[in-house]
């Protein structure tokens, strides 16, 4: 054996000596100590001390070293790595526990303590304690923060599920995934879910079956039961697991009133197995009424369009029946257009109507992700056709403004002093000379010719009237 708070014991379970008979004088301080020690050992076989936890210190052997104390006294206290592996929580400093053990003498020292085989929280459960702890640190290191969960798929094809393959919460949720969505794709990876390493095969089967192509979401989880028959999903590495899980997690463990740890990393939590089945996929026919829906307002639609338009036709129709014969050909034409008219919109609707069923047909066997972003692409190519179609009718438009320019051009009178004609103003500028009687000999004016303008002084009338 060594000191209690010094190197482990070499031998973790000394035999129980017997007293030696008191001999005649002084005796040895090691003699002492031996009697003394087959006394205690002798005396205190086993014993529950209650006390507070001080100077813990775990050594890398494995062995716990600590000392219990109350308001009076203290006691050092030690657990070998063989009990210390059947904790089921952390030994803290100021922890108020129940160590379970024997005394015994460490010789070398003169010294008494406490080796321990179970300690138990006072006044709170191991699993309690345990499952308090591991709750703080996650929820220190971010692990349950709600910015991290992720939104499951609408309509997921491959679903996994782990669970066990012999309990009863597989076939509550393969009932309800086969009802409510039966062209899902079911992959199923079997764990055990109850006893001791549970929890590491648990995790083992989430990252196994995360790595199966296609996957979309994941359901963990286990029928109800006991809090011991549920705490492989309090398992540290259960919940890193499903926290570095690549697709949505829904934790569904036990009833609506038991909480595990997975329920707080898991992206969702579900109250049931047979729940998170419902949550993970949507009924088909919610889908379809969507369609229908949508149908029904394509055609309300059309009839409001058609109407518009039959409203349309008939004011110009009684605009055209105020003007005579002149527009009698102009109406025959309106009432063709208007018949066409109505032929294509019934033409675009029955196209529209096959075009939807045939879109109804598609979106039942083919992911919504997919047909959106076939749309997308058809509204880019129709709106990139659109823009070719505004620019040819801009060009046209800029065509006829230069032709309209041009005929504009032909008339104006500034086109007439290109020919050689010039137009006289008086020297003001304000009025045009029509006649030479208007002017006088000596008089400024202004003559406009196609290029520039002179200013003369008139020194003869010739041809006055």
């Amino acid at each position: 054996m060594a000191d209690a708070q010094g190197l482990p014991f070499d031998d973790p379970e000394p035999d129980v000596v017997s007293p030696p008979p008191a001999p005649e004088g002084p005796i040895s301080v090691g003699e002492l100590t031996t009697r003394l020690k087959a006394l205690v050992e002798g005396g205190f076989s086993r014993v529950d001390v209650e006390g507070q936890v001080s100077g813990f210190r775990p050594h890398s052997s494995g062995h716990l070293y600590f000392s219990l104390k109350d308001e009076r006294s203290q006691i050092r206290a030690v657990m070998f790595r063989t009990d210390a592996r059947r904790l089921t929580f952390r030994l803290e400093d100021g922890q108020h526990i129940v160590a379970r053990g024997r005394i015994s003498v460490y010789e070398v020292r003169g010294e008494y303590q406490i080796i321990c085989d179970r300690l138990e929280p006072h006044g709170l459960g191991a699993l309690q304690l345990a499952f308090d702890q591991l709750k703080r640190r996650l929820a220190a290191e971010g692990l349950f923060d709600a910015a991290r969960k992720r939104p499951l798929p609408t309509l997921p094809r491959k679903i996994g599920v782990v669970t066990s393959r012999s309990g009863a919460a597989l076939q509550d949720i393969l009932r309800v995934l086969i009802a409510r969505h039966p062209s899902a794709h079911i992959v199923v990876r079997d764990a055990r879910v109850q006893g001791e390493g549970a929890g590491d095969d648990v995790a083992r089967a989430l990252r196994a079956i995360t790595e199966v192509p296609g996957v979309d979401v994941v359901i963990v989880g286990r029928g109800g039961g006991s809090a011991e028959d549920l705490w492989a999903f309090n398992d540290e590495g259960l919940a890193r697991a499903i926290a570095a899980s690549p697709v949505p997690v829904i934790s569904a463990v036990g009833h609506e009133v038991d909480f595990t740890i997975a329920d707080f990393v898991a992206d969702l939590r579900a109250a049931t197995p047979s729940n998170a089945a419902e949550l993970v996929v949507e009924r088909a026919d919610t889908f379809r009424n969507r369609i229908d829906r949508a149908i029904e307002r394509l055609a309300a639609a059309t009839r409001r369009a058609l109407d518009s338009r039959r409203q349309r036709a008939l004011r110009a129709e009684t605009r055209l029946a105020r003007y005579p014969t002149r527009i009698v050909l102009q109406q025959r034409d309106c009432q063709e257009y208007v018949l066409r008219m109505r032929h294509a919109q019934l033409d675009r609707l029955a196209r529209a109507r096959q075009r939807f069923e045939q879109l109804r047909r598609r979106i039942e066997a083919r992911d919504v992700r997919r047909v959106t972003a076939d749309w997308r692409l058809r509204l880019e190519r129709m709106d990139g056709r659109l823009r070719q179609t505004g620019v040819a009718r801009v060009r046209g438009a800029e065509a006829r403004s230069r032709e309209l320019a041009a005929r504009l051009h032909a008339l104006s009178p500034l086109a007439v002093l290109g020919r050689g004609y010039a137009v006289c103003w008086d020297d003001t500028r304000t009025s045009i000379i029509r006649s030479a009687s208007s002017v006088s000999p000596g008089d400024a004016v202004r003559v406009t010719v196609a290029e520039g303008e002179l200013r003369c002084t008139v020194t003869e009338r010739i041809g006055e009237r």
